[in-house]
């Protein structure tokens, strides 16, 4: 070889142009930067989410309608010591119509609340319901 042998450049245009490179490389970056913006949101999301539905937590395990005014349920709350709120519950109809709705009080004190609560109705109800429990404040 002499000195003045050129080394070969590749053909123009083969491997794309260096301005190709360059936006794929921004592309992938602000690709990046929106996945984990959206992880981020995705998670504060349901962590907000569990640490609501964690503090207050209720369920309805038995009900039984004693009268065409009245449906006695028993009320069963897990929450967080010191926590108080409110759950609501509903009743509803034959026909599916609500016929009674009301929220019920649940004291701070203690990490779960049991009880037995009546719920007034407008016609005999067939159902009761809890429609979910928050936490005061």
């Amino acid at each position: 070889m002499s000195a003045d042998t050129v080394a070969p450049q590749p053909p123009q245009g083969r491997y794309g142009r260096r301005d190709d490179r360059d936006s794929d490389r921004r592309l992938k970056v602000v690709g990046a930067v929106c996945g984990v913006l959206g992880l981020g949101v995705v998670a504060w999301l349901g962590g907000s989410y569990l640490l609501r539905e964690t503090a207050i937590n209720g369920s309805v395990p038995t009900f039984e309608a004693v009268s065409d005014a009245e449906v006695q349920l028993h009320l069963a709350v897990r929450k967080s010591d010191g926590t108080a709120g409110s759950c609501t519950v509903r009743s509803q109809g034959r026909d599916g119509s609500v016929v009674g709705l009301a929220d019920f009080p649940v004291p701070a004190a203690g990490s779960s609340y049991d009880a037995v609560v009546s719920l007034r109705t407008t016609a005999r109800g067939t159902t009761a319901e809890l429609l979910g429990c928050t936490p005061a404040g």
